[in-house]
């Protein structure tokens, strides 16, 4: 899908750059935090329910710290996505430009997600690095050091090595992903808004230590309602330092609460909660309920629950097996909202043995696509060898047509 979403980016560009009379590209200067850089605001964006983004592209400034705290690859694009999917309620994109989060840095998003000091800690610690700055012969200002060592989040343990303090007390809060929201006025581009998403463990692992260091690794299931309560006090807690950073003083942030699935899990978890602090305000109000979630097919879960789906997408991998010997089963992905099936991903694992087979294939799984499933949700079929992505069938709801693609 990426692919074809580069291409016809592409295209579109070279026909529309040759077009007169179109609405050039925009040069603007961002200048929020002591920036002068000047960026592109392109013309063009891929559909009325995507967000333009400036030119060139900058990465987040916590780039690469989600990738080292989520385990499970399919969390990590759905916290990213889903995030942007829920900014739109407050962030329209026909008004806003999108762009990756530029105030939470590396450095700051690994100190929030660490524990609390305990307050014998803290003052431990306190000690310790006075002590070293007199020893360099450098100014000490106590007060500076214990809020710079108390930037923690996750709730404060006396002895790491407790498994019933850690199980009690688990580390909640894995990950905090910005994303910004930019306007465009007399040739400035100026932050409008931004999104926090805190992303929630299910599930908590961690490790003890014997005198002889020896490991021993331990879990612990979170509650939903216990993840939710926590996350909204952290959410509360991380308003308040926003509002202390220059340029986040007087703009709308929404905070959105994402559960993880457990790390082998094949589909990703789902947020179950929103809000949105007008601007210059310091506490959060209501929070929205969100009702979203991801099935698997086939699974427990989906039979019970889902079962009109499960059995058409048992009836479509049986017709599958009939015609393809070396099949070995459909995987589904269903994405849920408020219980509607909004989106089916299926992906097809095959092994081919030459261009003719892939086209051959393609063609009698479009003709069940179309027999089988129905143009109420998104439909996304990947059929795939055991080295590339071979084709592509897709449709949007509503629309009867499935368009095909099928990879050189």
């Amino acid at each position: 899908m990426k692919r074809i979403g580069i291409i016809g980016v592409c295209i579109l560009l070279l026909f529309t750059s040759c077009t007169p009379g179109e609405k050039k590209e925009e040069e603007v200067v961002q200048d929020e935090k002591e920036k002068k850089e000047l960026s592109i605001v392109p013309s063009y964006k891929l559909s009325k329910e995507n967000y333009r983004m400036l030119l060139p592209y900058e990465s987040g400034a916590a780039r690469g710290v989600i990738v080292n705290q989520l385990a499970n690859r399919v969390d990590i694009d759905e916290v990213e996505e889903g995030l942007r999917r829920h900014s739109k309620d407050y962030f329209d994109p026909e008004t806003y430009i999108f762009r990756e989060g530029q105030f939470l840095s590396s450095e700051t998003v690994y100190g929030w997600l660490g524990r609390k000091l305990t307050k014998e800690q803290l003052n431990k610690a306190v000690e310790k690095e006075v002590q070293k700055l007199r020893k360099a012969q450098m100014t000490v200002d106590k007060e500076r050091i214990r809020n710079d060592l108390q930037q923690g989040i996750n709730p404060a343990i006396n002895n790491k090595n407790n498994v019933k303090e850690q199980k009690k007390k688990p580390k909640y809060l894995s990950h905090i992903v910005e994303q910004n929201f930019l306007v465009t006025k007399d040739k400035q581009a100026k932050v409008a808004g931004v999104s926090i998403g805190l992303s929630m463990k299910s599930v908590y692992r961690f490790y003890t230590e014997d005198k002889e260091k020896k490991r021993t690794f331990h879990e612990t299931d979170i509650p939903k309602d216990k993840m939710i309560e926590q996350g909204k006090k952290n959410a509360q807690e991380i308003l308040s330092r926003l509002r202390t950073m220059e340029g986040l003083e007087n703009v709308p942030i929404m905070f959105a609460i994402y559960q993880e699935e457990d790390e082998s899990s094949p589909v990703p978890g789902s947020f179950v909660a929103k809000t949105l602090v007008d601007k210059g305000q310091n506490e959060i109000g209501k929070w929205e309920t969100i009702k979203e979630k991801n099935v698997l097919f086939p699974s427990n879960e989906a039979e019970k629950y889902h079962v009109e789906e499960s059995e058409v997408i048992k009836r479509f991998s049986n017709e599958v097996a009939d015609y393809f010997p070396n099949y070995v089963g459909v995987i589904g992905r269903g994405f849920y909202i408020n219980e509607e099936l909004n989106k089916l991903v299926l992906d097809i694992p095959i092994e081919f043995y030459g261009k003719g087979e892939v086209l051959g294939f393609t063609q009698y799984v479009y003709g069940l696509a179309k027999e089988l499933l129905s143009n109420n949700y998104d439909v996304e079929i990947n059929i795939k060898s055991s080295t590339q992505m071979e084709s592509i069938i897709y449709r949007e709801a509503g629309k009867d047509d499935l368009n095909v693609h099928i990879f050189q």
